[in-house]
């Protein structure tokens, strides 16, 4: 099922808690909960993360010489120890039919570039005279991942290799792809070669790319031409330090947020993470429900898509309310002008305006006050300061209490008062 890439993508990865080792009960357990729980919301991918192929992956670190699953032309197949449906040829096939059924979409994470094992076994790239060693750079590889090398795109079979594997995918049904290693350091031909594999496999389907340190603008159009979203920063985890962080690379970014292609704050350590992850022991997410509000408050606020990283079959009833609350979802799909308009120490507020599609809110702004000193704070906030220029009727869209702006506004420490303002209407 196509994903929608006109406004950010909201889904579930299975990195956070699962790591390398994800299985197919696992990924089925949070696709059923997804689609009975927040599919009316708008979430609707799933997503395999890393090391699907991977037979004897383990929690905490990547084997060396891992003995992935390859095809006949050195194409990555799902391992049948974890993902039983793919026996026989199927690869995710079946597991892709079965979260489609659930109205969802199916995603996949991979490494760029081709298998050593398919470099060292010389298989044939499919649909040529070439082979592996061919299309390969052995000078390219990853800093962090033993699978790949990366291609050497001065020769055809690279990019016939990756139109070999974009060609199997979409004959699966795979409707979103993370593709990794790809932006630190910025590997230009890959990208651009990656694309042009979606493009020639005739499915629409959803490129993301990671891991993000380092981008520039310098790259933006690139990034726009080949991939509907790309992380702007490395892995972040359920610490405060880490979503601090993403105060200032967010307000670098939202003002280049566009249709079908959103800079990634990356995935939401929430709930349930690190049952058999890379960092971490089995655990809720060590983030405050102040600094849970304001994590999600900025990734709206700053249009970044939402990728749920823990269990949703664990999530908490508390946890849930959070995702599934409409009016602050709202404002990643239907907001404009989203920008930090002022920053003093520990204050800390953004804005945006309600895109005008005719509904009770269409002409609302919404201010987002963050605290991020270590106690609590207030805050006079003044509307026409901020550029509104008529009388406003605020609302906390957390609480769904009514806010008078003649009032200072008390802020928790890592916390946020998120409003709606709609023009006052007149008395009857």
């Amino acid at each position: 099922m196509r994903v929608n890439t006109a406004i950010p993508p909201m889904g579930w990865n299975s990195w956070d808690c699962f790591g390398t080792t994800v299985t197919e009960a696992e990924v089925l357990a949070n696709a059923e909960y997804m689609a009975q729980h927040l599919l009316p919301f708008g979430w609707n991918l799933v997503v395999v993360d890393i090391q699907w192929y991977e037979p004897t992956a383990r929690a905490g670190g990547y084997n060396e010489n891992p003995p992935v699953e390859l095809d006949a032309f050195g194409r990555q197949l799902p391992a049948v120890n974890r993902f039983p449906s793919a026996a026989h040829g199927a690869g995710f096939g079946p597991l892709a039919a079965q979260v489609h059924a659930l109205g969802l979409s199916f995603g996949l994470h991979i490494m760029r570039g081709i298998p050593r094992r398919a470099v060292e076994l010389d298989l044939p790239v499919k649909g040529t005279g070439w082979t592996a060693r061919d299309a390969a750079d052995t000078g390219s590889t990853c800093a962090w991942n033993p699978d790949n090398y990366g291609l050497d795109h001065s020769h055809p079979a690279a990019q016939a290799y990756y139109d070999s594997q974009l060609e199997l995918f979409a004959s699966w049904g795979v409707d979103f792809i993370k593709a990794d290693d790809m932006l630190a350091p910025f590997h230009d031909d890959e990208i651009a070669a990656y694309a042009e594999a979606i493009r020639r496999s005739g499915r629409p389907i959803a490129l993301s790319l990671s891991p993000g340190t380092g981008l520039d603008f310098a790259h933006l159009d690139r990034l726009r031409a080949g991939a509907a979203m790309w992380r702007i920063s490395d892995d972040l985890w359920d610490r405060w330090e880490d979503v601090r962080a993403q105060f200032a690379r967010l307000a670098v970014w939202a003002p280049h947020q566009r249709p079908g292609g959103w800079a990634d704050a990356d995935m939401l350590p929430l709930g349930r993470i690190g049952i058999r992850a890379e960092r971490g022991v089995d655990r809720a997410s060590r983030l405050t429900p102040d600094e849970q509000r304001t994590l999600l408050t900025l990734w709206v606020m700053g249009r970044s898509p939402l990728m749920f990283g823990g269990d949703l079959p664990s999530t908490e009833p508390a946890l849930l309310e959070l995702l599934t609350n409409p009016g602050v979802l709202r404002i990643l799909s239907h907001s404009r002008e989203n920008a930090e308009r002022l920053r003093d120490k520990d204050l800390v507020v953004w804005t945006a305006e309600a895109t005008d599609d005719g509904d009770a809110h269409g002409g609302a702004r919404y201010v987002a006050a963050f605290w991020l000193g270590e106690a609590e704070g207030s805050t006079a906030l003044d509307p026409v300061a901020l550029g509104f220029d008529v009388s406003w009727q605020a609302t906390d869209l957390w609480s769904g209490a009514a806010v008078d702006l003649a009032e200072p506004l008390s802020v928790a420490a890592r916390g946020v008062r998120l409003l709606r303002l709609d023009p006052a209407t007149e008395p009857a």
